[in-house]
């Protein structure tokens, strides 16, 4: 096993411990990381869905066991996201737009975080079903179309509205990445797709990550410690992408 081989595992190890950390799976850091490495474009895109399951469905168990989840938050977007995200998984993007859409949206909610590093939400409102829906629907044509379960976007959107705090709104991410992730997945096998043979080894240690993350997110870290370290992951994965 060559050193590079190691950095990869080490650093895929990092990349699913503080995205499951703030309940997502993870798949715009895999993306990144696998274009810095340079494998396959036709290997990424399934290969980042694929871990999202493991880490996103960890990181649920986790924040759900801490009863932070919220069914009748969550229905809507679900809803409305599935099947988006499954026609989303059937179009076929430009190798270079498609970094720059990735990297484009990452960009949001990183400057997001960081410019009003001290935004909390001290009184929860009432969701609006219909605005939910609506939302979930445009997530889930992203995600199926990028390859990602959509809970970056989601995650801001949630906390800017005050229908969740930090903790919630992972809890829901998690399991809205998850369900998009297996529309998108299930998009993609109609017009054929290909793993790598070193995806069982890819799981384990994405797996090892989320378990570690997600418990330390749901039970040890504080919301400012969890907001910090998502803005930080999603400003690298975007200037990585972006080539800024």
């Amino acid at each position: 096993m060559t050193h590079e081989l190691y950095m990869f595992y080490g650093l895929l190890l990092l990349v699913a411990f503080l995205y499951s950390s703030v309940g997502h799976g993870g798949a715009s850091g895999y993306l990144a990381l696998m274009a810095i490495f340079s494998i396959a474009p036709n290997v990424m895109k399934p290969t980042a869905l694929l871990l999202n399951l493991f880490v996103s469905a960890t990181s649920f168990i986790q924040f759900y066991r801490g009863n932070h989840f919220k069914w009748k938050l969550f229905a809507p977007f679900a809803i409305a996201s599935i099947p988006m995200a499954f026609l989303g998984g059937l179009v076929m993007v430009d190798g270079a737009v498609y970094k720059k859409m990735l990297g484009a949206l990452l960009l949001i909610p990183a400057i997001r975080f960081l410019l009003f590093p001290n935004f909390s939400v001290d009184e929860i409102k009432k969701s609006n079903v219909a605005l939910s829906l609506l939302i979930g629907a445009i997530i889930g044509l992203l995600s199926g179309m990028i390859g990602i379960g959509g809970g970056i976007i989601l995650s801001p959107v949630l906390l800017l509205l005050k229908w969740t705090d930090q903790k919630q709104t992972a809890a829901i991410s998690a399991a809205f990445i998850f369900v998009n992730s297996v529309a998108g997945l299930a998009g993609q096998l109609t017009k054929g797709i290909h793993f790598s043979v070193d995806m069982l080894s890819y799981v384990a240690i994405a797996f090892g990550g989320g378990l570690l993350g997600s418990y330390f997110g749901a039970h040890r870290f504080k919301q400012t410690v969890l907001k910090n370290v998502l803005s930080i992951v999603l400003l690298f994965a975007a200037i990585k992408l972006l080539n800024i």
